[in-house]
């Protein structure tokens, strides 16, 4: 008989590139399609997406894709699984459009996106969704409740319980307790924060920070960095710059465009006549300034690190800027976040962010709203998701102090395929999964090879050796050439490089010629002078040889 199967492509022992799979039967239902940014081990990749070979081998089962909300983490991959996949895209208004901002980079990609809205249920093959508001961190954030033959299977997507929202939309709590009264089979819920006691703060009360710190500092010119998804911060910090008669600019591409979408929506509503562009700031006195900026991780190119190396021609950092931080460190970027405020600091501003004031608050729920999303939904089954291992131990072991048997958890690796009856929860088979590496516009899996090269020229250096010997004698024509980057200093340059031509000379003159095997050549060249290296200068450059013909 068919049964409920669960696969995990990302998003599981691991923040970032969530992608999930539900099948029962014949029907195959897709929920997310993120990315996630490389770490300093992966020298030139720009992004990583979840490998979709079992999608691709399945792709006619396949009945849609269903997206939670719009960060890069859910939606990121969406450009490159349409170009194998080409299924049907829901998800709530907000959401679409962002999806539809990414696809205009990718030009040829057409998508068929429908826009749901919360509360609709919509009919995928054997599973009915019904699309449940969520707060979130960003808008247009909805959880699934999926009616499939086996039960009802609930995924939260990310969530936090804020009883404050700005939009004024709560989470539709009242839907999940009566969704609790037809019985949940399983819950799939978001375990960011799963380490973290009490309750998240709500984004009203960031508000109320952030409205302190201008009511103080009036003469100051003030500029924020956020995240640009959040609509509700930006939402927040119009008003503000509105209330304190502040004319407003963003910068940073991915503001301008969030916030040009957002308002076009009706998602963000503000007064045009207050926005200027970033290049008239200097008409205006400080006090009179608002900038709102992207840069909250302290990436290289971003307009906030710019300014802070002195670096952007349209502002000046100087002693009467006050900068806010609102936002917090992504894990793995403290050092480049750190690197920023010491600099800003050094110009004589002033700095506020999250470790100071509370002028951030996280998107995902604290351990009392885990209880209580727990407590309304009552699962029968519990599968922790969207963490590192660490965060779905954590909110695994919540569950079980909530009273869930252990044996009704389960916490799941990537990859794993759980198949879910209605008395039974178990791990029965494993999928293909992985991570392909982007590397500026290809989707070609940049393999392990290319990582390890890129690793061997960032730590070692290279060297080329350009040989020419005679077709008819075999022997050199002239003496080698070296050229090499990365691993010799100015001084010892001329010895060591004198001493690995010796090498090569004794190395061609012992290789017997008379098959004029090139390759065998250069793989003894390559031998010998990067056991020479090693020895010398404790050092294995990439050693390139070039072997030229002459008569």
């Amino acid at each position: 008989a068919p049964a409920l199967k669960l696969s995990f492509l990302g998003g599981v022992g691991e923040i970032g590139k969530n992608m999930y799979v539900l099948e029962y039967g014949n029907d195959m239902l897709v929920i997310d399609a993120g990315l996630t940014f490389p770490s300093d081990d992966m020298p030139g990749i720009d992004l990583i997406i979840p490998d979709t070979n079992y999608l691709l081998q399945n792709k006619d089962r396949i009945k849609g894709l269903i997206v939670t909300h719009g960060h890069e983490d859910h939606i990121g991959a969406i450009p490159y699984f349409l170009q194998n996949i080409n299924v049907p895209i829901y998800a709530t208004r907000l959401t679409c459009a962002l999806i539809e901002n990414k696809l205009k980079e990718h030009k040829k990609i057409k998508a068929k996106l429908i826009s749901v809205k919360p509360k609709t249920v919509i009919k995928l093959g054997v599973f009915s969704i019904e699309f449940v508001k969520v707060t979130h961190s960003i808008g247009g954030a909805v959880g699934f409740a999926i009616t499939t033959p086996a039960g009802i299977y609930f995924h939260t997507g990310d969530f936090k319980i804020d009883y404050t929202p700005i939009d004024g939309e709560m989470m539709d709590l009242a839907r999940l307790s009566e969704i609790n009264k037809k019985g949940v089979l399983l819950l799939t819920a978001d375990s960011t924060n799963a380490e973290r006691p009490g309750f998240s703060i709500s984004e009203a009360k960031v508000g109320k920070t952030i409205d302190n710190i201008f009511s103080q500092n009036k003469q100051k010119r003030i500029i924020v960095a956020t995240f640009a998804s959040n609509i509700y911060r930006v939402q927040q910090l119009l008003n503000i710059a509105e209330k304190y008669g502040r004319k407003i600019a963003f910068s940073g591409r991915s503001m301008i465009n969030v916030c040009e979408t957002a308002s076009k929506l009706g998602d963000l509503k503000f007064n045009k006549q207050n926005v200027i562009d970033i290049s008239q700031v200097n008409h205006y006195a400080d006090g009179e300034i608002c900038i709102l900026s992207t840069g909250t991780q302290g990436e290289a190119r971003s307009a906030l690190t710019r300014m802070a190396e002195g670096d952007f021609n349209k502002i000046e950092i100087g002693e009467n800027d006050l900068i806010i931080f609102s936002s917090s460190a992504i894990p793995g970027n403290e050092k480049a976040i750190n690197n920023v405020i010491n600099l800003l600091y050094k110009k004589g501003a002033e700095v506020i962010y999250e470790s100071i004031a509370e002028v951030h608050t996280s998107g995902h729920a604290y351990q009392e709203e885990l209880k209580t999303l727990h407590a309304l939904l009552k699962p029968k089954f519990f599968i922790p998701v969207h963490g590192e291992y660490r965060h779905l131990k954590a909110h695994a072991n919540l569950a079980e102090d909530m009273g869930m048997p252990k044996q009704n958890i389960l916490v799941p690796d990537l990859g794993d395929q759980i198949t879910i009856t209605k008395n039974t929860l178990q791990k029965t088979g494993v999928v293909p999964c992985g991570a392909l590496l982007i590397d500026g516009v290809g989707v070609s899996e940049v393999g392990s090879t290319i990582l390890r090269d890129r690793m061997q020229l960032s730590e070692e250096g290279v060297c080329v050796v350009v040989i020419t010997i005679s077709m008819i004698t075999g022997a050199l024509t002239s003496k080698p050439d070296i050229i090499s980057r990365g691993f010799i200093y100015k001084n010892d340059e001329t010895n060591i490089i004198e001493e690995a031509k010796n090498v090569v000379i004794n190395t061609i003159s012992q290789t017997d010629f008379k098959s004029q095997d090139w390759g065998l050549i250069k793989s003894n060249i390559r031998k010998n002078l990067t056991g020479y290296f090693a020895r010398q200068i404790k050092c294995r450059p990439m050693v390139i040889p070039i072997i030229l013909e002459t008569k």
